[in-house]
């Protein structure tokens, strides 16, 4: 049987200003599952993350987390409800150590979350680095070691879903393959994952199924092997 809806967009547009960045678009994350959004600069991928997170509110359309209404939610009461957003560049506070960027990930936890010490020493078990660094301030971290941070932040609230916004932009790939072990670690154990990635072969690899984005509509959507193999995604974001 398919998996139960963890998050439901029906319908959703967003509008900056006069212009649609989302036009209706419509799918599902059920639980457990790894969902990826894939398109070009401007397709509307951060956008709808946004708007899922709260940080955006639609004009039309109604989005369900865990069954119920949440659109219209800030975004502190999605963190609290088990919604987690790690943002497109990381968004440090530069003077902020590690462990305190990760006290401020468990801020807003929900009341039957793990122990803080048992969450943080599983952050700390997945990127052994940010143990060496927990006294370092974020300004002082290199590229990698600061998407540590901000993904260790993000679970530090204990979410059940995880929304990442181009984990891999601008590092090294040994970062990015660290990144993406951790990421296939992370959907190993169950928790549910919506991913934008700018590497769509990777993308593809590490999800289930995918949906492509173009001009703020979905004109694609199928398991992510099938997308791997089709000749539309392959010409225009794999290069073959």
């Amino acid at each position: 049987m398919p998996s139960a809806p963890m998050l439901s967009l029906k319908d959703v547009t967003v509008r900056y200003g006069l212009r649609e960045a989302l036009s209706g678009i419509s799918f599902e994350v059920g639980e457990g599952e790894l969902v990826t959004l894939i398109g070009t600069n401007g397709a509307g991928k951060t956008t709808c993350l946004k708007a899922i997170s709260g940080l955006l509110k639609p004009s039309a359309g109604r989005i369900e987390f865990r069954g119920a209404r949440a659109d219209g939610l800030a975004p502190h009461a999605l963190v609290g409800l088990g919604m987690a957003h790690v943002p497109e560049g990381r968004l440090l506070f530069p003077d902020m150590t590690v462990l305190d960027h990760l006290e401020l990930g468990a801020m807003r936890a929900a009341a039957d979350a793990k122990p803080y010490d048992e969450r943080l020493e599983w952050c700390f078990s997945l990127f052994p680095r940010l143990k060496e660094r927990r006294g370092q301030k974020g300004g002082t971290l290199s590229g990698g070691e600061q998407q540590m941070v901000a993904i260790a932040r993000g679970l530090m609230s204990s979410p059940r879903l995880l929304m990442l916004d181009e984990p891999s932009l601008g590092l090294a790939p040994v970062v990015v393959d660290l990144l993406a072990d951790v990421i296939a670690q992370l959907h190993k154990g169950g928790l549910t994952v919506l991913l934008v990635e700018q590497r769509v072969d990777l993308a593809l690899k590490l999800a289930d199924h995918g949906c492509v984005l173009e001009t703020g509509r979905i004109i694609l959507r199928d398991r992510a092997a099938a997308l791997l193999e089709n000749p539309m995604v392959k010409q225009a974001y794999l290069g073959a």
